[in-house]
Formats: C-alpha cells, sequence, structure tokens
C-alpha cells in the first residue's frame, strides 16, 4: 500500500546479501536492516567480523547496482524486479 513521504519504510527481514538490499529499495523501502548479518559477524569475528560482513554487502550491493545499470538507490523502482 502506497503510504507517500510522509512515512520512512525500514525493510528487517531476510536480507542477507547485497541483491536482497537492491530488491528491497526497489520495492520502496527508504532504509534497510541488518540484523542476522550482523550478529553473524559478531559472533564469528567480532567487530572485525561485522566489518568483513558489512564490506561483502556493500560490495554485492555495488556489484548488483552496477549490473542493473543503476548508479543510484533513489532511481530503483519495483520495474527492475521480475517474479520467480
Amino acid at each position: 500500500m502506497p503510504v507517500g513521504d510522509d512515512i520512512c519504510v525500514l525493510f528487517d527481514s531476510g536480507v542477507r546479501h547485497g541483491d536482497d538490499v537492491v530488491k528491497t529499495l526497489a520495492l520502496g523501502a527508504d532504509a534497510v536492516l541488518l540484523g542476522r548479518p550482523y550478529a553473524y559477524g559478531l559472533v564469528v569475528g567480532g567487530e572485525e567480523g561485522v566489518q568483513k560482513v558489512i564490506r561483502q554487502i556493500l560490495g554485492e550491493y555495488d556489484v548488483t547496482m552496477a549490473l542493473s545499470g543503476y548508479t543510484t538507490p533513489r532511481l530503483l523502482n519495483r520495474s527492475i524486479l521480475q517474479p520467480v
């Protein structure tokens, strides 16, 4: 349901990879929360593990954006998505 610009939409469920971030932004999210990947990185490697996980997700995000032909998330919309 469209809510306009009056509400900030945060997406928090099942985001594990950079392409998930692109998909959620294309669906209209203003921001994406990364709780589980953060927790995994923390458990495995402490602060360094968190940094590694975030760098990996950002790298995947950059690749997905580049392969999709977009340079800014503001241009993303549902038209780039294909149902599976």
